[in-house]
């Protein structure tokens, strides 16, 4: 354990308790005693109240009306920390569960829940939610990870990557990572991961600067989309309201600009035949085309 961290725990285990002794740190961090009291030390140098009792009944104690916030942090920071985290395990999970209730400790306050997040589809959370965390530790841990990819064709492919930064982007999940198969840097949208492995090999490798997300951004399409009336929940529900205006016969008028892959055209169709394309020709002539391959489906 670094000596920061153990610094750390130190006060957090002292605020928690009233007295303890020194061979019973020593034991929990694995040092000497020596090693204890110089911690000691260096903690009274940072202006925290703690004191030392010597005899049968002595120990190493914390005043008790300490709190982080008097030496270290300001209101406004500490309520930035413990909202960061309880974002942050809304999100990942509960992994920051203890951090939270530590800090929450710490700086002498009550946690107030004041967000819920949930991006999981419906029915399938455990599976999502097990390979947000294999590929989390990954990252963390540096080793590579093997897993079955479906582009967006549903073409399959095996791949072996270094991961190295998940992004959340417009409704979902995607890896950023260095692929061995096309030796390069490539995105892959975590839902169609499958499969997923760790494996033991390690990598050193980072993300440089020049392939951050502007290296990944998808050139965009402008739409001019008439919405049938019968679709106003979700017209309010999946556009803003600059982009909205109502023909005189009660449709709506939207004007999107969106990244242009597959997702899109099929985010079109789910509307069905409540919905028109009128701009670009290219979006229209696309919508046309996969509306002719699906009703060959049904001759």
């Amino acid at each position: 354990m670094q000596v920061n961290n153990r610094l750390f725990e130190i006060v957090y285990i002292l605020m928690q308790k009233k007295k303890i002794t020194a061979k019973e740190l020593a034991d929990k961090f694995e040092v000497s005693i020596r090693t204890i009291y110089r911690d000691i030390e260096i903690l009274s140098r940072a202006n925290i109240p703690i004191y030392t009792i010597k005899g049968k009944d002595g120990g190493i104690g914390l005043l008790d009306e300490y709190v982080l916030n008097k030496t270290i942090l300001s209101e406004k920071e500490q309520n930035q920390i413990l909202f960061a985290l309880q974002g942050m395990k809304k999100v990942v999970g509960e992994d920051e569960k203890d951090i939270l209730e530590k800090l929450s400790i710490l700086f002498n306050k009550k946690v107030n829940d004041w967000i819920k997040i949930d991006f999981s589809n419906w029915g399938k959370d455990k599976t999502q939610k097990e390979r947000f965390e294999m590929i989390k530790t990954a990252i963390l841990n540096k080793n590579k990870i093997e897993f079955i990819y479906y582009n967006s064709n549903g073409n399959e492919s095996k791949r072996i990557v270094e991961p190295l930064q998940i992004w959340f982007k417009d409704k979902s999940w995607y890896l950023i990572s260095y692929c061995k198969l096309k030796e390069d840097y490539r995105i892959f949208k975590i839902a169609r991961i499958k499969e997923i492995k760790i494996l033991e090999e390690h990598f050193e490798r980072e993300l440089p600067k020049e392939k951050k997300e502007e290296k990944y951004k998808l050139k965009n399409i402008l739409l001019e989309l008439e919405i049938n009336k019968e679709m106003a929940y979700r017209v309010y529900d999946e556009f803003e309201s600059k982009e909205i205006s109502k023909k005189e016969n009660g449709n709506f008028i939207v004007k999107v600009e969106y990244p242009e892959n597959e997702w899109v055209y099929g985010y079109i169709l789910s509307f069905g035949e409540h919905i028109k394309v009128l701009s670009p020709d290219k979006a229209k002539n696309i919508i046309k085309y996969k509306l002719e391959k699906t009703l060959k489906n049904y001759l």
